[in-house]
Order: structure tokens, then C-alpha cells, then sequence
């Protein structure tokens, strides 16, 4: 029979609250016996004599004490954050702001205890023995203390990380920061260099507190100086190198062009304010690409993307292009029979086709007119041959459309010198293609309805475009197009 499985949640929540037992109960514990040895090495005074065993005895008894009421104390103080972690629902500001304090209320609550224990062990011995023995005992104890919350800190920021996630999620960091990371620099500097060398002052400088010869006591402080250094620097380093390498994989994402990725943040300091930075910059990109990706279906991509690069402004320039029109066959009867919704799917179809033959052979669809569609070939983007390409790409459309069996069109193409820019004004414009080609293709259109095969190519194209291309074209007709004075030769494939 399997076990119960507990929820994800619940079960960090779990972790995360042994992790935070385990750590107020042992660094008491570890912190009482370091400060047992400097004791016991320091000697125990004459005056006190034969009733050590008081002071050992309340010693014992206040760290067992300490211990249970230190956890009872910071439980009660982060109730309502193990409320909502448990809950598995986000904090609000009030419960984030106190979730950010929980570093910083575990080292009250073992600072405040190690005082009062420093007070009652000192008064203690001020009782049994002397004054000045009262004042050797106390530093010991002060100095174990100091060393007991600064470890404490820095441990209770990496096992508060789950908590301290979520909360920055609600109340990220900005401004005045609780933390920084020069705070955590001089913590660790005093855990593994200032408390040490501070005890060693105290061991060899008068006046003397020691019964005994210094240099056990000399090497014990040396030994907790490189361990606490160790531990403290162990996780310095890792509050400040596992966020960066987070970081730096975002980033490389990001480099390769992902925008969908994000930073946990989950740090209160400098770092945690990089990471919400990173996140605002991803965002940032993310919206540029979806306003880039719409911008570039409405005006088309290669529009797009000579606006970015040349900017946007009321100019164009004079080019040889080659414009395709493609229209509907008897659009208004298909309209009066057809279901608005049903005709807009079978033009959303037609469209289908057009784009994909266009861009295949670098052309644009520059606009689309109700159930026509315009596109050009050679301009914003030159082409070696625009001519072939618009040739190509008109076959290619009739073709899909016939396949498809929805509706019936006809198609124009024409070769010749156009403007091609922005047109409008400052304030609202638009990439288009003026001249005699654009209406020239549109005409031909108008007679290639007629036509069997339904597309009508003018002299100037078939001239220009390549052999392979104009083997598939004959002649068809000279034809005399509204509004020009001279006939246009027509070739149809």
C-alpha cells in the first residue's frame, strides 16, 4: 500500500519549517558549546569553587529554555506568514512585509535571548564569585552571541528563500532596501575575522580574565575564526553567485531571442533588484515583439522592417517594380448570396493563398481592398527579378485558388516605374506604391475575369522576366484599358 503524498506545497512548507527548527535549535546549541569551551579552557575562578555546578546547572536550563521559547517567539511573530505559505495563496502587503523581516526577526529573537543570557549567567557568577569574574564569563558569553545571530542571519535568508519568493513576488524590491549586500559583506567579515580577533584581544590584553594558560583558548578561537569563516563565507557566496548564474542563463536566453523566460526573485538586496530589473526588461521585449509582429501584419514585414531600420517619415523614392492586383470575380453577386461570415472564411482563404505566394518570392502585399489585394514586387525590398518573381507568384495564386474550388478571380500584372514610400501625414500614414503599373495591373485585371485562365500579364513584364519564366506566357491580345490612350499588349499563360 503507498503512502499518503502530500501536496507540493505543503510539503516545502514542511521543509522549510524543520529547516527553520533545525536551524534556531542548533546554532543555540552549537553557540552554547562553543562558549562551554572558552569557559572551561578559561578555567573555572577559585571564588567560584566547589558551586560551578550552579552555574552550569542554569546554564543548561536557560539554553534547553531558550531554546523551545526562541522557536515559540519567532513562530509567533511570522504566524500569519506560515498562514498564507501554507495556504498556498500570494501574501498581501502587509503579510509580504512581514515575510521579509524573517531574517531579521530570527536574529532579534537569538540576539535578544543571548542577552539575557549573557545578564543571568554574569549576575550568576558576579553572585558566586567576583566581579571581575562576572565580566570574563560575560564576554565570553557576548562573543558567542554575537557569532550565534550573525550565523543565524545569513542562514535564515537561504532557507527562507522559498517564503521570501513569494513575498518579493507582491513587494519586490525598490528603494531603501532592508538588505544589501555591502550589510552581508561586513556581517560575514565579522564572523570570520572581527568576533575571532576580538576574543584573542580579550584573551591576551589586560586585564587578564584567564586562570589559565591562553593558548588553548588561542587555538579554540583560531579554529571557530576559520570555521565560522568558512560557513559564513559558504553562504555569502552562494546568496550571491546562484542568483548572478540564474541570471546569466536568463540572459543568454533572452540573447538568443527567447522572451518568455523569467527571474524568480528572490532576494531582498541590490540582487533582488536586478533580478525584478531583468524581468521588466524581458517584458519590455516581449511587448516590442508582439507590437512588432502586429505592426508587421498590418503594413506587412519587409515594411516593418524598413521603418525600424530608416525610420518613419514622409518619404520614398522613384524604383522600377512590378505590381500584382488580384480581385474577386463578381464579388457584389457572391456578397448577396453568401452569409457574411461564411464569405469572410472563404476570403480569409483566397488572402492565405496570396501571402504565402507572395512572400515566397520576396514580394509585398501591400494592401488588401475589401476582396482584392495588391502586391508589389522590387519595392520596399529590391529584387534581381522582379518580374519573374510576380509572374511566378501569379500562377502560383491562380493555382491554389482553383484547387480550392471557392471562388472564382482574376489577376493583372505590371511592370514600370513607381513611387514607393510612406504617404499621408505626420501623424498617420502608410507604406504604399503610386503609378501608372498599380493601375495598369488593375485594369488588366478587370479584363483577365474574362480570360480562361484568368491572368493577364502586360509587355513590360513578359520582356523583363527571365527565359525559364516566359515559356509558360503567350500572346493574347493588344487591348485598349479605361482611361490610358495607347493599347497595352497582354500575354495569358
Amino acid at each position: 500500500m503507498r503512502g499518503i503524498r502530500l501536496p507540493a506545497r505543503f510539503r516545502l512548507a514542511l521543509r522549510t519549517s524543520l529547516g527553520f527548527a533545525a536551524l534556531g535549535i542548533g546554532s543555540s546549541v552549537c553557540g552554547a558549546g562553543v562558549v562551554a569551551l572558552l569557559l572551561l579552557l578559561q578555567g573555572i575562578p577559585a571564588e567560584v569553587g566547589d558551586r560551578s555546578w550552579v552555574l552550569v546547572a542554569a546554564a543548561g536550563g536557560y539554553i534547553a529554555v531558550s531554546a523551545v521559547s526562541g522557536s515559540i517567539w519567532t513562530a509567533w511573530l511570522q504566524r500569519r506568514t506560515a498562514i498564507w505559505f501554507l495556504l498556498s495563496r500570494h501574501p498581501t502587503e502587509a503579510e509580504a512585509h512581514r515575510a521579509l523581516r524573517l531574517p531579521v526577526d530570527m536574529a532579534v529573537v537569538s540576539g535578544t535571548l543571548w542577552l539575557i543570557g549573557t545578564v543571568l549567567l554574569g549576575t550568576i557568577t558576579a553572585v558566586l564569585g567576583s566581579a571581575m569574574d562576572a565580566l570574563g564569563v560575560a564576554l565570553v558569553i557576548a562573543l558567542g552571541g554575537l557569532t550565534t545571530v550573525g550565523l543565524t542571519y545569513l542562514a535564515a535568508e537561504r532557507v527562507a528563500r522559498p517564503v521570501m519568493t513569494l513575498a518579493l513576488e507582491v513587494r519586490p524590491p525598490t528603494g531603501s532596501l532592508p538588505v544589501t549586500v555591502l550589510r552581508r559583506l561586513v556581517l560575514t567579515w565579522a564572523l570570520a575575522s572581527g568576533v575571532p580577533l576580538l576574543g584573542v584581544l580579550l584573551a591576551v590584553l589586560p586585564p587578564d580574565l584567564s586562570h589559565t594558560d591562553p593558548k588553548p583558548t588561542l587555538v579554540l578561537l583560531a579554529v571557530v575564526g576559520l570555521v565560522l569563516g568558512a560557513a559564513g563565507t559558504g553562504l555569502l557566496a552562494r546568496a550571491v553567485a546562484a542568483p548572478l548564474h540564474r541570471l546569466r542563463l536568463v540572459l543568454g536566453q533572452v540573447t538568443r531571442g527567447r522572451t518568455d523566460v523569467r527571474v524568480p526573485v528572490d532576494d531582498a538586496s541590490e540582487i533582488g533588484m536586478l533580478q525584478a530589473s531583468v524581468n521588466d526588461m524581458v517584458t519590455g521585449l516581449r511587448e516590442q515583439d508582439r507590437m512588432r509582429d502586429l505592426f508587421g501584419r498590418h503594413v506587412g514585414t519587409e515594411v516593418a522592417q524598413h521603418a525600424l531600420e530608416f525610420g518613419a517619415s514622409l518619404s520614398g523614392d522613384v524604383r522600377e517594380a512590378t505590381a500584382l492586383f488580384v480581385d474577386v470575380v463578381d464579388s457584389t453577386a457572391l456578397a448577396a448570396r453568401t452569409p457574411p461570415e461564411e464569405l469572410v472564411h472563404k476570403l480569409n482563404r483566397l488572402f492565405a493563398s496570396v501571402v504565402a505566394a507572395v512572400d515566397a518570392r520576396g514580394g509585398l502585399v501591400n494592401k488588401f481592398q475589401g476582396d482584392a489585394a495588391l502586391c508589389v514586387f522590387g519595392a520596399p525590398t529590391r529584387l534581381a527579378d522582379p518580374a519573374t518573381a510576380a509572374l511566378s507568384a501569379a500562377r502560383a495564386i491562380r493555382d491554389a485558388v482553383r484547387e480550392d474550388g471557392e471562388l472564382d478571380l482574376g489577376i493583372g500584372v505590371a511592370s514600370g516605374r513607381v513611387f514607393a514610400g510612406q504617404l499621408g501625414t505626420s501623424s498617420r500614414f502608410e507604406y504604399t506604391v503610386i503609378g501608372d503599373p498599380v493601375n495598369e495591373a488593375a485594369r488588366l485585371t478587370e479584363n483577365a475575369k474574362a480570360v480562361p485562365n484568368r491572368i493577364l500579364a502586360s509587355d513590360a513584364v513578359v520582356d523583363a522576366c527571365d527565359g525559364g519564366e516566359r515559356a509558360h506566357w503567350r500572346w493574347h491580345a493588344s487591348i485598349q484599358l479605361r482611361g490610358r490612350t495607347e493599347p497595352t499588349g497582354a500575354w495569358c499563360d
